[in-house]
């Protein structure tokens, strides 16, 4: 099978490189994950992170390729479920960044102020989650997706499946070079006092990210 007939044109693989850039360089739960593990941890925490998210991506690619989205959407009682424990995860994060940076807070005048070093599976684990716990991306992928699959491809999963390693590969290379950006900001004097504004900030908006996942519907696909 000719891997040309699974490729959009060049002109749909343009605007199909364009929207993920625009998906990846807008401020959610992987980029704010992402940043903030990289300023507080160091880049092998952040390299974790996005590993692990960009993992998700591709267990949502799959479950989209398979139709296992497709089942979730018309499974209101499973999409509760994953919705719950998405949110409950969130929220259970950004309340760690927020006793984090208040600890941190309280600490800083008595000793100088450090990355947060853990086990980087943890980070993986933390990405990973965040990313397959979230619906939302696994009905962005349902929708996205086929949007750029040919008219007469020999094998709509083959493009699926293709256009889903594209998604992942992009989206991999655009969070390391966050990485490497936010890395250089921490070296150049981002000091405690960014990590722990970002820790207080970050995790408001996690906070406020699972209260809006719990508003969202299956329809919201």
């Amino acid at each position: 099978m000719a891997l040309s007939g699974l490729f959009p044109g060049p002109a749909e693989a343009a605007v199909f490189a364009a929207a993920i850039l625009v998906l990846n360089a807008t401020p959610g739960v992987d980029f704010l994950l992402t940043l903030s593990r990289t300023l507080q941890g160091g880049a092998r925490a952040g390299i974790a992170a996005a590993a692990g998210i960009n993992a998700g991506c591709v267990v949502h690619a799959l479950a989209a390729a398979s139709g296992l989205a497709a089942l979730l959407a018309l499974n209101p009682g499973a999409f509760r479920l994953i919705q719950w424990a998405g949110a409950a995860y969130l929220a259970w994060l950004g309340i760690g960044m927020l006793l984090q940076a208040w600890r941190a807070g309280s600490v800083a005048a008595a000793q100088p102020a450090s990355a947060v070093v853990r086990p980087w599976q943890a980070d993986f684990r933390t990405g990973l989650l965040t990313n397959v716990l979230n619906p939302k991306v696994a009905f962005f992928f349902l929708a996205f997706l086929p949007q750029f699959v040919p008219v007469g491809t020999p094998s709509q999963t083959g493009s699926f499946l293709l256009l889903g390693a594209w998604f992942v590969l992009q989206s991999l290379l655009f969070s390391l070079a966050l990485v490497a950006l936010a890395a250089r900001l921490a070296r150049v004097g981002a000091g405690g006092s960014l990590r722990r504004a970002l820790g207080a900030v970050g995790g408001i908006l996690f906070v406020a990210l699972a209260l809006r996942l719990l508003r969202e519907r299956p329809s919201a696909a």
